[in-house]
This record gives structure tokens, sequence and C-alpha cells, in this order.
């Protein structure tokens, strides 16, 4: 994921409510949303590491989990580990989320730089290893994580927790839509809002927008999350290919796991 906006505990009938985009290079082959047939996991997965950049728990989809990398061309690279791992971890195995967040604080140089979001039915957190390892449990409210710190100065990041608290303020029967469609804004910022991140200033202009769309590089696909305040929810997720083609978008209900798609 390269954008993940959320709502905790700021929306009176959804506990939590998410809109990410996943950005990745268009040669990097992934599965769609699905509920795997290996692991107590609902999400998309990356066919080369075997990983998720988010994720529901199949068994308690309360329990959810997400990842960004850490864009700094200065910082280290890991082969030890895949970052896509660390949502699959929590989501199979029985850690709270302050633990696994702890984790990647203690393993930190297992991992290439990266931010994770985890959280179950009590809480949710925030961790990265770069540049500081640290952790910390999210207050309530609207926030934004890109491929810097959380609730970043980032435009993308300070106008989609604008653009999600409009949304949340419709009606709930077209909530996912509304998530949607401001996640698919292709617009950049202007250039003394750029974040400067030792990137040629073309391609950071590029990056900008909530919806990248660059040769090679893009936005694959756009996920929403609700979970009710009762357990209650879906995952949508709207997967796209070369020049912003809609390749199918498919919703996972739960409880029961009901799925419909397209």
């Amino acid at each position: 994921m390269c954008l993940i906006l959320f709502a905790w505990n700021a929306h009176p009938d959804f506990r939590l409510v998410v809109a990410a985009n996943r950005d990745e290079y268009r040669h990097r082959r992934s599965r769609a949303l699905a509920r795997w047939d290996d692991l107590p996991v609902i999400g998309g997965r990356d066919a080369r590491a075997g990983g998720t950049w988010m994720g529901l728990d199949a068994v308690d989809p309360s329990r959810i989990a997400a990842v960004t990398n850490v864009r700094d061309p200065a910082a280290p690279t890991s082969t030890v580990r895949s970052r896509g791992a660390l949502p699959v971890d929590f989501l199979a195995g029985g850690t709270t989320p302050e633990v696994a967040a702890d984790d990647l604080v203690r393993g930190a140089t297992e991992y290439s730089p990266v931010n994770l979001l985890v959280g179950d039915a009590s809480s949710l957190w925030w961790a990265t290893n770069w540049p500081t390892p640290e952790c910390r449990a999210v207050a309530d409210g609207v926030h934004g994580v890109s491929n810097g710190t959380l609730d970043s100065s980032w435009p993308k990041v300070v106008d989609g927790k604008t653009d999600l608290e409009e949304a949340l303020a419709g009606p709930n029967d077209d909530l996912v839509e509304r998530c949607l469609a401001l996640l698919d804004d292709r617009r950049r910022a202007p250039d003394d809002r750029l974040p400067d991140n030792g990137v040629p200033l073309d391609f950071e202009r590029g990056l900008s927008s909530k919806f990248v769309d660059l040769p090679g590089y893009g936005t694959r696909s756009s996920t929403v999350v609700r979970i009710a305040r009762d357990g209650r929810g879906d995952i949508t997720e709207r997967r796209y290919g070369y020049r912003r083609k809609v390749l199918g978008t498919r919703t996972i209900a739960f409880p029961g796991l009901g799925s419909n798609g397209s």
C-alpha cells in the first residue's frame, strides 16, 4: 500500500473505515482479493513473496493488518524478510496489535523500511522501523499514512484525510463508492507542497496524487474496509490495469463471509 486513509472510532456506525491504494510496479504479479486456502487470511496476495499489503483475519475479521513502504533512497534494504509477511504473521497468529507493533520495533533490521498498521476490536497500532523504530496506539479520529510517517504533512495524506471525513458524512449505503471515488484522484500537488525525499522532482510529482499513474508503476488496486461496532462489515477491492482500466471489483462480507464480485 502507498496510501492508507482510515477512521478509527470516528463514525457512529463503523468502528473502523479504511480507504487505501496499493501502488506497485506493473510487472509484479499479484492475486485478487480472496479468502486464502492455506491461511486464515482475507486479502489480496503478492504472487512473488506470498505476503499481502492488507488483509483481515478470516476467523475474526475485526483483526486487520496493512503495510506501506517508507520512501527514502538513503535507507538500507533488508533481504531477511518480506514486508508483506508482517500482516500475514499478525492475521495468522494470536498476538495482540500492541505485541505485533512492538515486534516490528524489536526486529527493525529484518525488514526494509516499512509502516505497519494492526488492529482488532479493542485497539489500533502503528509501527515503523525507519528512520527511528517506534510504535504507538492510534488515537480516535481520522488518520493517514503514505510512504512517510503516520499523519505526515504529505499532500495526499492531508487532503485524503479531509476527503475521507467528507465521505464519512454521507449515507452508509454508498460509503464504499464514495471512498473508491476519493481514491480515484489523479490530481497532482503543486511543487511547494511536495515532500523532499531525495527522488527526482518529476517522479515526486507523479507520486503526489492519490491515484498514481506512471509508466511501469502505479496504483494497482483500491481497497475499502468497513467494520461495524457489532463486528459485521465488508472489504471491497477494485483492481486496475494499464491506463486505469478497471479489471474487476469484489466484495467479501462478514460474518458469514458471503461474497459477490465481478
